[in-house]
């Protein structure tokens, strides 16, 4: 159960990417093998506790800042240059960026989708729950947050508004 000490109990998930990268040698890699192994296996671990939690902030900066390293060759003992900021290596391969996942928005985005499936799908098991526990007399768009909500329910009402905001014009689809 996630409580008031978010970052202990998503620490696992940052261990295990750590760990991961860790093992790897950056220097038996292409460029190309270490995007591989970036893409596909270090954004790729947190991804599933990202669809359904916001994750701390700090959690999400602290993987990223390991996975940086580990694209910039950073040897424990010592620190690598890194030649480009990590923002600009997010961007997409048609910006001139690798198409590295900025995993504070990865986050947004997948959270984001559970907001949009319950607008899509209101008979669905995880809608009728939600509406029964928290917007029993009124929409998801006019949901609040209520007394005693759990992780879980804070974190779809965080991009709900996000989702708001996009809806009425407030943002460009793309910055999700």
């Amino acid at each position: 159960m996630v409580g008031r000490k978010k970052t202990s109990f998503f620490n696992e998930i940052k261990l295990r990417v750590i760990n991961k990268i860790s093992n790897w040698q950056a220097n038996f890699f292409s460029s190309g093998g270490k995007e591989i192994l970036i893409k596909a296996v270090a954004q790729a671990v947190p991804a599933y506790a990202m669809s359904v939690f916001k994750l701390p902030l700090g959690l999400c900066e602290d993987m990223q800042k390991a996975i940086a390293g580990f694209w910039w060759g950073q040897k424990r003992e010592k620190r690598s240059i890194h030649w480009s900021k990590w923002e600009r290596l997010c961007q997409a391969k048609k910006r001139g960026g690798l198409g590295f996942r900025d995993l504070s928005s990865f986050n947004q985005a997948l959270v984001a989708k559970q907001s949009w499936r319950i607008i899509l799908a209101p008979e669905s098991l995880v809608a009728r729950v939600m509406k029964e526990k928290y917007f029993r007399h009124s929409s998801f768009m006019k949901a609040q947050i209520g007394s005693n909500p759990s992780y879980i329910w804070r974190s779809i009402l965080w991009e709900e508004r996000l989702f708001t905001r996009a809806l009425d014009g407030e943002l460009e689809m793309e910055s999700w």
